[in-house]
């Protein structure tokens, strides 16, 4: 079954993964072949939050398949800063272009935006909520490093709250054969609760601890993330906790030999240089894995027909509790539940609640 938005990693089967990482890894092998695979296709970056390498790695993926990049990465250069609604944004980018990508503070705004658009939709990452791409990443670099992803322990450390890698990566993991989930954080930053329903949900092996080093010796993969300044309200506790994890090479003498290290960058301090030249510091070839499984990616969704969709629904009389979902900021989205009880946002997988 093809996506047709990539959304969240839910969206992806086995399957239609495998698929994908076969022409990824053809695309490594001959990247010359695909040097004009997407001649005329155009791509729309709309990044209404920073970023550095998801942005750059997407550009590079479509100029190296021969297509043309358009966008933004400061919303206040764009009419989003006169008023205008994400619906309307997107509505004229997808006149111009074949495929978006859209990353956004607000949680949920990728799925909002499919709502309107007539072509495909990449989540580039909505908040503290999913980054699917990210995730086609990790699961590319574990495939190349270790021939494949499962009977695996890994480590996921940090902030697993709003680590929107990390809640994309334990979704897609759970898909696959005998996944071990050590799940490492401070207690005020431990992973969401409706992920917790998920593995438990699946019958799922995970533990949650506070002790990085205690874990170190049982993992084959450790995937590192920051403490994000950006995600705290208050700065005092973002001061507190940004320091609560660091990995530096004396540490990563417990872990074993074959142990991947692994981070989805920018790293502050939670990763020493001292590990930089680990053979099992692999994180900057993930970024590399990234730029190809993108490539892949766009040249599947930038050739899709396009579809107009159908008119959004009227508000069901219900609305979100998460007060950083994307239903805050548009008001006019339709109240849509995730599930047959209308207990669960469909943009952002948090309680809703009757108005």
């Amino acid at each position: 079954m093809e996506v047709r938005h990539l959304i969240s990693i839910e969206d992806v089967s086995v399957s239609w993964w495998e698929d994908l990482y076969k022409l990824c890894c053809d695309i490594i092998a001959h990247p010359n072949d695909y040097s004009l695979s997407c001649s005329g296709r155009v791509m729309a970056s709309l990044f209404f939050e920073p970023s550095t390498r998801t942005n750059f790695s997407f550009q590079s993926a479509m100029m190296r398949l021969g297509g043309s990049v358009f966008g933004f990465s400061e919303p206040s250069a764009t009419s989003a800063s006169k008023g205008e609604t994400l619906a309307d944004t997107v509505r004229m980018m997808s006149s111009y272009a074949d495929t978006i990508v859209i990353r956004s503070p607000f949680e949920g705004a990728a799925k909002a935006s499919s709502l309107y658009s007539d072509v495909p939709i990449i989540n580039a990452g909505d908040g503290g909520h999913f980054h699917p791409t990210q995730t086609l990443a990790d699961l590319t670099t574990i495939s190349q490093k270790r021939g494949g992803i499962g009977n695996l322990n890994i480590g996921l450390c940090g902030d697993l709250l709003n680590g929107r890698t990390v809640h994309s990566l334990v979704l897609a993991l759970s898909k696959f054969p005998n996944i071990n989930f050590y799940l490492v954080s401070p207690r005020e930053l431990s992973i969401p609760d409706y992920m917790l329903a998920h593995l438990k949900k699946l019958n799922q092996k995970y533990i949650e601890v506070t002790s990085l080093e205690s874990t170190l010796p049982q993992l084959d993969v450790l995937y590192m993330t920051r403490i994000q300044r950006e995600r705290f309200k208050d700065p005092q506790d973002y001061e507190r906790l940004k320091n609560s994890y660091v990995l530096n090479r004396r540490k990563l003498q417990m872990a074993k030999n074959d142990c991947l290290v692994m981070h989805p960058l920018p790293r502050l301090e939670e990763i020493s240089r001292d590990v930089d030249d680990d053979p099992r510091a692999v994180y900057f070839e993930q970024a590399r894995y990234g730029m190809f499984i993108r490539m892949a990616l766009l040249l599947k969704m930038s050739h899709y027909v396009r579809i107009t969709p159908s008119p959004a629904l009227p508000n069901s009389g219900y609305h979100c509790e998460n007060p950083s979902c994307i239903t805050h900021t548009e008001t006019y989205l339709p109240a849509i539940s995730k599930d047959s009880d209308l207990e669960s946002c469909a943009y952002c997988d948090k309680k809703m609640l009757t108005i």
